[in-house]
């Protein structure tokens, strides 16, 4: 028996290419191995059903998203890291798209092959050691409410802004950086300002 004529990122690619064009419902095996010229066999060969590709689509989305995120903290720069996100979906509509298919979380239930459930689980991983940095970067320290802001500032603040323009299919206006950059910027002038409060004053 021959090699498959067409490799899996041939079929991540065509995927992709149909998103742009139709949505991510124009996917189908049909439609992906259409675009290929392939048997769907060869489709199948690759990807046990439709929900696996778009999970492996998802997965290389969001992993092409992090490098914004990870250029950010090498520099240090939390704000730079906020703003990454609609910056990114500007740049990458298609891809952005498949951000909304699914959570991490959702690859702990369902039969997911298993290379792609250890590949979201090691990406998991790396963003809860990122959170810990990013709190570093931006507080201080890495304490649990130190944690929690910075996840908030970082990931759930700018994915729950461009959200609806999403969604809506349109690229998020500049509007949203201006949010994101006062909502980043209140939420550290207010852990400063309570930090500086709960100081011990000296008795003279």
């Amino acid at each position: 028996m021959g090699h498959p004529k067409f490799s899996q990122e041939d079929f991540l690619s065509a995927a992709l290419a149909i998103i742009a064009e139709q949505g991510v419902a124009g996917v189908t095996v049909a439609s992906v191995s259409e675009r290929l010229g392939s048997p769907t066999g060869s489709f199948y060969h690759r990807f046990v059903s439709r929900d696996v590709l778009l999970g492996s689509l998802w997965l290389r989305a969001v992993l092409d998203f992090q490098i914004g995120i990870s250029a950010a903290l090498e520099a240090s720069d939390g704000l730079q890291a906020a703003l990454h996100t609609p910056a990114w979906v500007r740049k990458h509509p298609d891809q952005a798209c498949l951000l909304l298919l699914h959570d991490r979380k959702d690859f702990l239930k369902g039969d997911w092959p298993a290379e792609l459930r250890e590949r979201v689980a090691e990406m998991t991983q790396r963003m809860e050691a990122g959170s810990r940095k990013w709190a570093r970067v931006i507080f201080g320290k890495e304490g649990r409410d130190q944690i929690r802001l910075a996840q908030f500032l970082i990931s759930e603040l700018p994915v729950a802004s461009v959200r609806q323009h999403l969604l809506r299919g349109e690229p998020p206006p500049e509007l949203i950086d201006r949010i994101i950059r006062a909502t980043y910027r209140a939420v550290v002038a207010d852990y400063r300002a309570r930090k500086t409060r709960s100081r011990p004053r000296n008795v003279g």
